[in-house]
């Protein structure tokens, strides 16, 4: 399942949301925090039609980490990205069965099956509201580094549906001190891609025992007078893959996300 990460200086802020996704789809690897400015990125699950009422009541009871923005019944063509196709035009997935890890392909279209057969699950990303921050003078820590975000499962536990259960997965930005409330503010304008942090500082009290060994992504970076602020995050699902086990799942690699046709500002509050 080893993968290797292309660098492909071509794609950028600038670059639009049809240039990423067509160099995703030619096999270009690489995660999409700074890409596309401007353009919605989502979190991806795709589950059996069996899977899907009950991943559904998940979300509604969840919409801090699972936000839905999109719907794809038998089709794998989004609303919210004209002519996309979800099995080609990720960066990285990866497909479990029965709870288990078993691939991550740069081409899901073989994994997939029958369109038919599946139900797939948008689900808002940070990633989107990562503009704003930057816009009111916020670093955000891995862009500059043009590396992946810090990831964690906490102890924290999500409400359960059906077959589903999870605890939240948190994503993690180093923020100054001196501009923690302004973050709180600049990201909770966006409700639909995860909003407001969950905790601010204090790792330990969600469980988190050495920030330095995130459960996904990189390793963080904090600069002096850093405090860690941590958002819920879209990659919860794929916790609830490992507690509850579907037979079948296809989700996107963690910071590897769809990029969407949509304005950022279409998800302000």
């Amino acid at each position: 399942m080893s993968t290797v990460e292309t660098a492909v200086p071509v794609l950028g802020a600038s670059s639009t949301p049809a240039e990423a996704r067509a160099a995703f789809r030619s096999g270009v690897i690489r995660p999409t925090a700074g890409l596309s400015q401007g353009h919605a990125q989502a979190n991806l699950i795709t589950l059996p039609r069996t899977d899907a009422a009950d991943f559904r009541e998940f979300a509604r009871l969840n919409p801090k980490p699972c936000p839905l923005l999109d719907v794809l019944e038998g089709t794998v063509t989004p609303a919210i990205a004209s002519g996309a196709d979800l099995r080609v035009d990720l960066p990285l997935y990866r497909v479990w069965r029965d709870g288990e890890l078993v691939d991550e392909v740069s081409d899901a279209t073989k994994a997939w099956g029958d369109p038919g057969e599946l139900v797939s699950f948008l689900i808002g990303c940070s990633f989107t509201f990562e503009w704003a921050l930057l816009d009111e003078g916020i670093p955000v820590r891995h862009i500059t580094a043009d590396r992946n975000v810090p990831m964690y499962r906490t102890n924290v536990p999500c409400a359960s549906a059906g077959a589903f259960s999870s605890p939240l997965v948190v994503s993690m930005r180093g923020i100054p001190a001196d501009l923690v409330d302004e973050a709180v503010r600049v990201s909770g304008r966006y409700p639909l891609v995860h909003g407001a942090p969950v905790h601010v500082g204090s790792p330990e009290d969600l469980g988190i025992d050495d920030l330095d060994r995130p459960d996904y992504g990189d390793a963080p970076i904090l600069e002096p007078g850093d405090v860690p602020v941590f958002w819920a995050c879209g990659v919860t699902p794929q916790a609830a893959v490992v507690a509850s086990r579907p037979r079948f799942a296809i989700t996107h690699a963690p910071g590897h996300m769809f990029i969407s046709d949509v304005p950022n500002d279409r998800y302000l509050a």
